[in-house]
């Protein structure tokens, strides 16, 4: 026999044994090594999907979800099952939450906008600094225009859309705006998907103005129950198999705040003498968009760095 066709069968012969030990190892629980903590699945028992029981009712900033038509129910089932199911992005979703949702809370309630409010940011950017296709950016993916409009400054150094306060303020600003066009919150949230004229437009052509009783796009369409699924999630994680304790989530650092009235030429280097690191400097304000800051006469910034 040649050597080619041996060194074949011996290949053969390893890959037979390397998938019957990885089966012993699965069958087992366990995979890379005895001692490898896993992740539970939400689903239980290994080989079991579990089914989840909707509430009986069910609001979106105090207006009532319609749960007993059919397609209501169809269309909330198919974003918890996407979202629940999805177990690596909702875990870390969980856990990155503590992180920016107490802010928001606090922020929105100040403002006189719904708290249910929170869950539209989360079905936004999943609360990360995201930039969408369309140039619509940070965690309330406000677009240039958008942000110039509600006051967020936009230039080569600076992006308030990254700004978490800043955003958020100027995103209820938007919201309080559309409530008082549509008159029902419901149809702020849809139309800040797909805009306030364009969903004005479809509530004029069908003859309705309800939400739930107007044909759109599969965007818009999916848009408020995504929202409705992120609510019941996070309302009740533990009905869906998720058990977290408070140690289990992301924190911020203590901050040390810095007023800025000058120009920084090199962030860097500025952050350096401030006894920290530009990594840091950026982390913390991710608002800051280049090297360097460019400060306007009579304008200041405050910049945050975590405490050593």
């Amino acid at each position: 026999m040649s050597k080619v066709h041996l060194s074949l069968i011996y290949v053969l012969l390893a890959l037979c044994l390397g998938l019957a030990a990885f089966a012993v190892f699965r069958s087992n629980g366990q995979i890379f090594g005895e001692n490898q903590d896993l992740i539970s699945s939400p689903r239980g028992a290994k080989d079991t999907v579990a089914l989840f029981d909707l509430p009986v009712e069910l609001s979106f900033a105090g207006e009532p979800v319609p749960l007993a038509k059919g397609d209501i129910v169809e269309r909330l089932e198919r974003e918890i099952y996407v979202n629940a199911y999805w177990e690596a992005n909702l875990i870390l979703l969980f856990k990155r939450s503590k992180k920016y949702l107490p802010e928001i809370e606090r922020l929105l309630k100040e403002q006189g906008v719904p708290d249910d409010f929170k869950y539209l940011a989360i079905a936004e950017s999943g609360l990360l600094n995201a930039t969408s296709a369309a140039g619509a950016k940070g965690y309330w993916q406000i677009l240039d225009g958008t942000g110039k409009e509600y006051g967020l400054e936009i230039t080569e150094s600076v992006d308030e859309r990254y700004h978490l306060e800043k955003s958020t303020l100027a995103a209820a600003a938007y919201l309080k705006k559309a409530h008082q066009r549509f008159g029902d919150w419901t149809a702020v949230a849809a139309s800040y998907n797909m805009g306030q004229a364009g969903f004005s437009k479809r509530q004029e052509e069908q003859f309705h103005r309800n939400y739930y009783d107007l044909y759109l796009n599969e965007e818009t369409s999916r848009y408020l129950f995504r929202i409705l699924a992120f609510k019941l999630l996070f309302e009740n994680p533990e009905a869906f198999g998720y058990h977290l304790q408070e140690k289990d989530f992301y924190t911020q650092p203590q901050f040390t705040k810095i007023e800025v009235n000058q120009d920084l030429p090199d962030l860097a280097q500025w952050a350096k003498e401030q006894g920290s690191s530009y990594k840091y400097l950026k982390q913390y304000n991710p608002w800051l968009r280049d090297q360097g800051l460019k400060v306007k006469n009579g304008k200041s910034y405050t910049l945050r760095l975590p405490k050593p």
